[in-house]
């Protein structure tokens, strides 16, 4: 759980409780200790109440450390009877604490390291188990060895006999139009017909031989149309374009629907989301909860809502309406940016791992007022732990045996922003304090725009009509061979909807595969959101045969990898949303059979019309009438626009540029690069002795490490580009850290420890409190690139009080050298960045020192 609280009042509450102990503080004994005892080695550990007795190494565990993480304790014992394992003077110095039979007394084997540490008293066996009559809230201590080891400021951590040729009618083949083909017509039967005199409109031929002219025109127009469509730059319908794109193995998309997070307020409970359900946006003076074919809802689709619809099944619970927050009786609470646990009131048995809460201020926290609650503080979270029990009993605050439920979510759904959870209120408003400023809705379901048809019928695949040319010349005859129908059916309405897609990993039977899904309900709320419309697929399936017992045809991207038998189709939208159904020639996909009958089931609606704003979807169809209510606390995300033949033709010829395959190095860095989180790869290809393996170095963003999941992640991505024959090795980049001296002058009226401050901020390697990053941040460099002083200078010189600056010292560490800080750059190597972290845990990470004169 991570709270800030302005006041802390459980110590205090916990001390005034007449059995229940806890944690006050802890001290490391540093230059206080006496002679002969080591320094930062013992510590003095002091509870509320007298340290029980019969406490043991086993109940105690001391985690935390970067540089050195393994710290055990030698021995312990109170200050009211030292052990016998200290020193003489060591006692005396225990027995004079005050009330020493309060104080629980720890010797360590390290001193540690300058990080922070975490100490927690448990039971033997169970360390998350609280000492009987102790708080869990005080039964752990964070601390530092090196408190009181000089700092200018605080420590905290961030395809034959032949029959005689038929001579060629003598035909004007540039008569094209319907006046050049109608004299055509006129001067062919007035050769045929000598006899033939008259020329009115009512004679028969003339008729004839307009009609004709007619038919040629349009006949002429239609292969013009087909000559438009036979290239990319020319062709106007949308199938066309989608198949000379195919061509270069571009997917031109059809965009893809939105979705949202709904909330829907139930009484009773538990029960299952009911099938069927529809959700509309608002139409004034109709009511939240309708009934399907009623008055109400024939007055509703009169106003042309969008309609939503669930994404996956839940259950509902009227507990889980509204969830509101524990804060341990502390006051003036919030859940900190970056959190991702917490602790609800109440006992909550049904909340499970994988539901989704969306986290909601509802209260303005210097007003007390919900029209103040600021609604850009919502965000959803899927939870990954749910702790509600301790043991068979529900989970209590031992303070006031009120129930309690903890609960945490996904990493990548931490806050990014601070929730406030209880306040007070401004003067104006009475200085009142203020509860549930904030709380978490559960009965959350993911829905997504589109209507449902079912069951529409597309007819019957016709019977051949025509028939391929004999052929075996006239000397062999044989039976002529059908030619396939055409059958293209058109779907009665449109667009048809396009759902985001991503892969899930899937362990199957020990090895590990992918498969694509509509989202992965193991992974984070806000990647429920997140897709790529290349990668979405029509909302669309067709039933053939009967209805008892009948064939699926599943929809397909394209029928390139559709084998024969594969029972597949494609859907061809055209510009104005109407759409055919394409199917497979018994080659690529299965061809349907003549009489076959066809059954649709598909969603309509599509694009950025979905995306609507929070609150807009207001009305559930449905005859549950334990659903009382329904709304979308956050916007609804994802809507996106079919690419347009604009975007398509300046995109789709440069298609092939992308490099599919990887064979040079510079191809190994290139895909690599296309990786989550990856700012920049180098490779090299090496012969290993039996084959060549390519040793790919990634720089990471944030500076992250290279480890061993992240690397097999690399590998697995790269073994689809990869040449056969090439082994794949993953390195971390060579850092070059740098030693750098400065010195500075302060400008009168400049206090120097303001001015240094401000430019270990600004030359620091973290992200500062405003958002941009300190100049040695690890995203500001990569693979061989130059560093140069004048960069620095201009980063000091922005810090207020800075007179001057002037460099002493710069070079690698460890190495002296004058010639970089003469040339005023560094020039590394291939594979090496430069690195300044001035850490004191890892001082060989780099060094920054300032000497500052001048100023206050």
């Amino acid at each position: 759980m991570i709270y800030h609280c302005c006041e802390e009042n459980r110590r205090a509450l916990v001390d005034a409780h007449p059995s229940l102990n806890g944690i006050d503080y802890l001290e490391v004994l540093d230059l206080d200790a006496p002679p002969g005892s080591p320094r930062q080695r013992t510590l003095l550990v002091r509870l509320l109440k007298p340290v029980p007795a019969g406490l043991s190494v086993d109940n105690l565990h001391i985690s935390g450390g970067e540089r050195v993480r393994r710290v055990s304790v030698e021995w312990l014992g109170i200050a009211s009877t030292p052990p016998a394992q200290a020193s003489a003077a060591e006692q005396a110095l225990f027995l004079a604490l005050v009330e020493p039979e309060h104080v629980l007394v720890l010797r360590t084997d390290t001193d540690g390291d300058h990080s922070t540490y975490h100490l927690r008293l448990g039971q033997a066996g169970s360390l998350d188990t609280p000492l009987e009559d102790f708080d869990p809230r005080l039964s752990a201590v964070d601390f530092a060895f090196k408190v009181e080891c000089p700092s200018d400021f605080d420590c905290r951590p961030q395809q034959d006999c032949a029959e005689p040729a038929t001579p060629a009618p003598d035909i004007n083949y540039l008569a094209r139009d319907y006046a050049s083909l109608r004299r055509l017509v006129m001067d062919r039967l007035a050769r045929q017909m000598p006899g033939w005199r008259d020329r009115s409109p009512a004679d028969l031929a003339t008729t004839l031989g307009e009609l004709i002219a007619y038919v040629g025109d349009l006949q002429h127009y239609q292969l013009d149309a087909v000559t438009t469509e036979a290239y990319l730059h020319t062709a106007r319908k949308r199938s066309s374009l989608r198949r000379h794109a195919l061509l270069v193995d571009y997917q031109l998309h059809e965009g893809c629907n939105a979705r949202a997070w709904l909330h829907l307020q139930v009484s009773g409970g538990p029960f299952p989301l009911p099938d069927g359900l529809r959700f509309y946006t608002r139409v004034p003076g109709v009511p939240p909860r309708i009934l399907s074919d009623s008055p109400e809802e024939r007055q509703a689709l009169q106003s042309s809502p969008l309609v939503f619809e669930p994404m996956h099944q839940a259950s509902l619970n009227q507990a889980h309406n509204r969830l509101f927050f524990h804060t341990w009786s502390d006051a003036r609470c919030c859940l900190a940016s970056g959190a991702t646990a917490a602790t609800l009131r109440g006992h909550l048995p049904d909340l499970a791992v994988g539901d989704v809460l969306v986290l909601q201020e509802v209260l303005g926290p210097l007003t007390g007022e919900a029209a103040d609650a600021d609604p850009a503080r919502r965000h959803a979270v899927r939870l990954t732990q749910v702790r509600a029990f301790d043991g068979a009993d529900p989970l209590l605050d031992p303070l006031d045996d009120s129930e309690i439920t903890e609960i945490a979510w996904h990493a990548d759904d931490a806050l990014p922003f601070a929730l406030c959870i209880s306040s007070e209120t401004d003067e104006a408003h009475g200085s009142l304090q203020l509860d549930d400023v904030s709380v978490a809705l559960g009965n959350i379901v993911l829905v997504d725009h589109g209507r449902s048809v079912i069951g529409e019928a597309l007819g019957s695949v016709p019977a051949p009509r025509m028939q391929y040319p004999a052929s075996g010349g006239a000397c062999l005859r044989v039976a002529p061979e059908p030619l396939p129908p055409r059958y293209r059916p058109l779907l009665a309405e449109g667009p048809v909807t396009h759902r985001g897609r991503v892969v899930r990993r899937v362990l199957d039977g020990g090895l590990l595969r992918r498969e694509w899904v509509l989202f992965d309900p193991q992974a984070s709320a806000s990647s429920a959101l997140h897709w790529r419309a290349a990668d979405a697929i029509p909302a669309l399936r067709l039933e053939s045969g009967l209805e008892a017992s009948p064939e699926h045809w599943n929809v397909q991207r394209n029928l390139l990898d559709s084998k024969a038998e594969d029972r597949h189709f494609v859907v061809e939208a055209e510009h104005d949303g109407s759409t055919h159904l394409r199917f497979g020639d018994d080659r690529h996909g299965r061809r349907p059979d003549s009489g076959m009958d066809f059954r649709a089931y598909y969603r309509v609606g599509n694009g950025p019309a979905g995306n609507v704003g929070a609150a807009s979807i207001a009305h559930v169809v449905s005859a549950e009438a334990r659903i009382e209510a329904v709304s979308n606390p956050l916007p609804a995300h994802g809507g996106i626009a079919a690419e347009n033949q604009a975007e398509l033709r300046r995109a789709a010829p440069q298609a092939f540029r992308t490099q599919e395959r990887a064979v040079t190095p510079a191809d190994y860095a290139e895909v690599t690069e296309r990786l989550d989180g990856v700012q920049r790869a180098a490779a090299g290809l090496r012969w290993t002795g039996s084959w060549h393996t390519v040793f790919v170095t990634v720089d990471r963003e944030g500076g992250e490490p290279v480890d061993a999941p992240f690397a097999e992640n690399v590998v697995e991505h790269l073994d689809r580009y990869r040449m056969a024959g090439h082994d794949l090795r993953v390195n971390e980049p060579l850092h070059v850290s740098l030693e750098i001296d400065l010195l500075v002058c302060v400008k009168a009226g400049y206090f120097r420890s303001d001015v240094r401050h401000g430019l270990l901020d600004v030359l620091g390697s973290r992200q500062r409190g405003d958002g941009t990053r300190g100049l040695f941040h690890p995203d500001n460099f990569s693979f061989g690139q130059t560093f140069f002083l004048s960069p620095l200078y201009a980063a000091a010189r922005t810090v207020p009080g800075v007179a001057s600056v002037q460099v002493t010292r710069f070079q690698r560490q460890g190495q002296i050298d004058p010639k970089p800080l003469a040339d005023g750059f560094m020039a590394l190597g291939r594979l090496e960045i430069v690195r300044l972290d001035n850490d004191p845990n890892f001082p060989e990470h780099g060094v920054l020192r300032l000497n500052l004169h001048g100023g206050k």
